[in-house]
Order: structure tokens, then sequence, then C-alpha cells
């Protein structure tokens, strides 16, 4: 019987070649370590050479990883910001709007202040006003031009009574009711007033045309002394206006007059005040009949 073989396979040898491999390695970096912890421990410095080149190498690569942070960072901060700044002029759009509104109404006050102030101003002239109220209403829609007043005859209002604003002649009073007047204004067409130029004795008649304008009708025909922007104020025939109030500015020139815009617009007019009649016998002694002697009190003072 043969003997048996005694030589190990090669799978074996192959795996004791791997083990012995592997423990001499491992032996040798444990020497290298303790040689390296001595050395380190021995003179810190030796390494310093190695670790800045360790550093310089791996330099390129930590400035990517910190640019790259610091534009993430940059553009987290400008979306914030520009978010931020959206908010902020929403808020200052509201606060000009605001200040806008605060403006105009500022721009009313003032007005109606100043319309006020005119108002008091005619207060303290002579003769002092009947009435000063608001205007509340006018026709519209009707081929007629009236106005409506706050006061009546509880307020001493009467018929015939002048009405102005602080820019000029408004109407007279045309009916009256306890507590409320009808006015006939200057625009409408049966409204006639005596006027005459401002500065001079040119006389004429203003006549209202329904349609805001008035025409003014010279009494003495022959070259027309009218021009463009002429103010026309009341002359005080007739007894009920004073003399002196403006009226009308003159825009267009024609054959026996002009054509004039009335100063005081009963559209855009608000506080009105109404003045006692100018010359109340003068008008008493023009209804009185030619054959009718006059009585005591319509006559004048100082007459027989």
């Amino acid at each position: 019987m043969a003997p048996p073989n005694k030589r190990a396979s090669p799978y074996s040898r192959k795996v004791q070649y791997n083990l012995f491999t592997g423990y001499f390695l491992a032996g040798m970096g444990a020497l290298i370590g303790a040689v390296l912890i001595a050395i380190s421990l021995w003179q810190p410095s030796f390494f310093s050479g190695v670790r800045g080149a360790a550093q310089d190498a791996v330099a390129p690569a930590t400035e990517t990883v910190a640019s790259a942070r610091t534009e993430s960072k940059g553009l987290f901060e400008t979306v914030r910001g520009y978010l931020d700044a959206g908010a902020q002029n929403a808020e200052l759009r509201r606060e000009v709007e605001l200040a806008r509104i605060r403006l105009k109404e500022t721009a009313a006050i003032e007005q109606e202040n100043a319309r006020l102030k005119s108002l008091l101003d005619l207060r303290t002239e002579d003769p002092s006003p009947v009435a000063t109220v608001r205007m509340i209403g006018s026709s519209a829609s009707s081929t007629r031009r009236f106005g409506y007043i706050a006061a009546g005859r509880s307020d001493a209002v009467a018929v015939g009574m002048p009405v102005r604003s602080d820019k000029g002649i408004v109407g007279r009073i045309l009916e009256v009711s306890s507590n409320t007047a009808r006015v006939l204004l200057l625009t409408d067409s049966e409204s006639v007033l005596p006027v005459r130029k401002a500065g001079s004795s040119v006389a004429a008649f203003a006549q209202g045309r329904g349609d805001g304008i008035v025409r003014v009708r010279l009494i003495n025909l022959g070259i027309n002394p009218l021009e463009p922007g002429d103010m026309m104020v009341t002359s005080g025939s007739g007894g009920y206006y004073q003399p002196g109030i403006a009226v009308a500015i003159v825009t267009e020139v024609t054959d026996d007059g002009a054509l004039a815009r009335v100063v005081s617009d009963p559209a855009a007019t608000d506080y009105i005040s109404v003045m006692p009649i100018f010359e109340p016998l003068a008008l008493s002694s023009a209804q009185t009949p030619v054959e009718q002697p006059l009585s005591d009190q319509d006559e004048a003072p100082g007459s027989q």
C-alpha cells in the first residue's frame, strides 16, 4: 500500500501566505505609527512641512466650498431683501395714497374756510345780509333756471331780495315759503339785470339765455366799447341791487353788446347771502300808478 501524500494543497499554502502578509503589514504599520508618534513627541515641528503641503493640496477644494457657501448665503440674503423691499414698497404706496387723500381734504377745508371768511366779510358790509344759508338745490332738468335756499318767510326773506355769493350776484328771490325760497338765477331766460361796465358809465342789460351764459345788450347802440375780459357789475338801476357787485365777464363781443359768463356760477356756489332790497322806496314808487299819489310812507324822506 502506498504511503499518503504529505504535501499541502496549493489552496492552503495561498491562505497561509495571505495571513503572513497581513500580519507583517499590520506589524509594520504599528511600528511605523509608533515611530511617528515618538518623533512627534520628540520633535513637534518635524511634520510642519508635511502639514503645510497637505493644506496646500486641499486649499483649492476648501476655497471652492467656502465660495459656494458664501454665494448661497448671498443669494438667500438677496431673496430676503427683495421680499422685504416689496413689502416696504407696498407700505410706502399705501402711506402716499393716504397722504394724498389727507392733502385733498386739507385743500377742501382751506377752500371752505376761504368761502366762510368771504361771507363774514359780507356780513361786515352795509347793508347787512338778511340771511346767510346754503344753496340746497337747483332745477337741473327744467328749461328754467331756479335755485332753492333753506331760508324763508320765518327768516325775514321776501320776494325781490337780491341773492349773492362771495364772488358776485346769483339772482333774486322769486317765491317765498315759511322755511324755503326759490331764487330766479341770472342765467334764467326771464332774468333781466341792469349792469354797467366796471370803471366806466357804459350801461346795459344782462339777460339770461338758460345755458349758463348771459347776453349783455347795450342801451346806447353805436360803437361797441366792450372787449373780452371786461367785467360787468350791477348799476343800481331799478332799486333791487346795490351798485358795483360783480355780475359777469365778457367772453365774446356781438353787434349789440356781448356774451358774458356769470362770475358766481350757481353750480359751484355753496353758501349765499340774501341781501335786503337796495332802494325799496324806489321800487314802491315805480309800482304806483301815475294817477295815484304816493302815500306818506312811500314818500322819500324830506319830501313835502
